[in-house]
């Protein structure tokens, strides 16, 4: 599969300048020994902003996606021993630092991550890849994976799950008001021919959902394409495994910046920050116990959302909420 880079190098990464002024307090005091992790590559324009904005950092460019990895690193040639891909969900960044080789690896071993980035869901580069199935206005192949080498595809899931687990993934993922009665089509459909295209889908999420419902809140198929591909590729449980694990290997002072694009990805962030800048003293005590003080502060007041410049300049920043942490002490103080 190929697909044309130069496409995607006029396009502006979401909030490209205010990320990276999250990430530079410790990436520029580390200078030469700055790592960042770019958790969620795509197509490298995030990661190509950090390269030219931080002139002696380095990047570790993290995609499962095969043809995003090496359009990638054909984009960030230029950048030479600056930037290493790897191929991983990007829940498993840890063991890539931990046992993969390299100048770049040896320097997040031995100075931890100064800054890391992980902008959540579907990349446009993706979307804009038609036959991959992401798209719902364009008929196509019903896979949905982010690596399209492993894994159950959507029409997997459309052709055996259960009505139950149908109904709960989309009303979960997908906050589908009409889970129940879109799972119960499904099911009667597929008896007849099994699910392999789009189009078909799109055909009974309209002939499923009442007119009343479809003229409002955008288009029908949205929830349950965005529901399915987050089945797929189990997105919220890779974002469930990485916050631990990347928090883990900030340095002290790093930052790690989270961007979410619907609420179970933002609420899951929201609570792992929450108990991770909570003092551990038993309530009632007027300081804090020695080794019970928060080893993190957040950053952001909340979840900041795009200026409407920002989304007039890019329209998929609109339902963006950003949060980023601050390791403020080693793990093992106190």
């Amino acid at each position: 599969m190929t697909f044309d880079i130069r496409a995607n190098h006029g396009h502006v990464p979401v909030l490209r300048d205010r990320v990276t002024d999250l990430l530079a307090p410790a990436v520029r005091e580390l200078g030469e020994r700055a790592v960042i992790v770019d958790g969620t590559l795509g197509a490298g324009g995030h990661t190509e902003h950090f390269l030219r904005s931080f002139p002696d950092a380095h990047v570790i460019g993290v995609d499962r996606d095969p043809v995003a990895l090496g359009n990638a690193r054909q984009r960030l040639a230029p950048f030479g021993d600056r930037f290493v891909g790897v191929q991983t969900r990007f829940d498993g960044i840890g063991d890539a630092i931990t046992e993969d080789e390299g100048a770049i690896m040896d320097l997040a071993r031995e100075y931890g991550v100064a800054g890391a980035l992980f902008d959540l869901g579907v990349s446009s580069m993706q979307l804009d890849q038609l036959d991959r199935g992401f798209a719902y206005r364009v008929d196509a192949p019903l896979d949905m994976r982010m690596d399209p080498t492993t894994g159950i595809t959507a029409a997997d899931v459309l052709n055996t799950y259960g009505h139950g687990d149908l109904a709960r993934i989309l009303k979960t993922y997908g906050d589908e008001r009409f889970a129940g009665k879109i799972a119960s089509a499904v099911l009667r459909e597929r008896e007849k021919e099994p699910f392999t295209t789009s189009e078909r889908l799109v055909e009974l999420l309209y002939a499923t959902i009442p007119a009343a419902t479809r003229r409002t809140g955008g288009h029908p198929a949205k929830r349950t394409f965005q529901a399915l591909r987050v089945e797929v590729n189990a997105e919220l449980e890779a974002l469930e495994n990485v916050l631990p694990i990347i928090t883990g290997l900030l340095t002290v002072g790093g930052r790690a910046v989270f961007m979410s694009y619907q609420s179970l990805e933002d609420r899951i962030v929201k609570n792992a920050f929450t108990d991770l800048t909570k003092s551990t003293t038993p309530p009632g005590l007027p300081v804090d116990l020695p080794g019970t003080a928060p080893k993190f502060r957040t950053v952001t007041r909340g979840a900041e959302k795009a200026t409407d410049a920002e989304i007039d300049d890019n329209p998929r920043a609109a339902p963006v909420r950003v949060r980023a942490i601050e390791k403020i002490s080693a793990q093992d103080e106190g």
